[in-house]
């Protein structure tokens, strides 16, 4: 019974978080006001998703080295970082809004084909992510080492892309 009720917290919390990017993402138009300052908040951004891959790198290699404590560290710290970024990120989107990618030729479909499986893997590392510490947490082991080896590939994968989502759109193609 505990399990369902945390599990569907979880899914609610996802929803809301797809939610809530979707509207900011396509539901609004951006404001930007003079009271925020944004034009860090991209880099701040690659900076996050670039933290969290290497905290998940690290945190791994603790655990197969059998460093329960530091892996654990770390892969909460790797969390915090991520939400961290989610906060930021919707912050900036809601400013500014979407940016347009500006290359042409055969670099659009590279660029779009890792946006797009970062969105949709971003989506899907919400609830995977919350799950795999809920298991932990409640030191379901066995559960929880099942659904890691799907979370941790699927969540490097996104915090990595989005780094390169972040160079490609404003180092390859810096905007205006």
């Amino acid at each position: 019974m505990k399990d369902r009720l945390f599990l569907s917290g979880i899914g609610i919390v996802s929803f809301l978080v797809l939610l809530t990017v979707g509207f900011i993402l396509v539901g609004r138009q951006a404001q930007i006001r003079g009271d925020y300052e944004v034009s860090a908040s991209p880099a701040l951004n690659a900076v996050l998703n670039g933290t969290s891959a290497i905290l998940l790198t690290v945190g791994y290699l603790f655990i197969r080295r059998r460093k329960v404590g530091a892996h654990k560290t770390c892969m909460l710290m790797a969390f915090g970082t991520s939400s961290l970024f989610l906060v930021s990120y919707l912050i900036y989107h809601y400013k500014v809004g979407s940016i347009p990618f500006p290359g042409q030729g055969g670099i659009r479909p590279v660029y779009f084909a890792l946006l797009i499986s970062h969105i949709i893997l971003a989506a899907v590392i919400v609830p995977l992510a919350l799950t795999t510490i809920y298991r932990a947490w409640n030191e379901q082991f066995d559960k929880h080492m099942l659904i890691a080896r799907r979370t941790l590939p699927i969540w490097l994968y996104v915090s990595v892309t989005g780094v390169v989502v972040y160079w490609m759109l404003y180092w390859l193609y810096p905007q205006p």
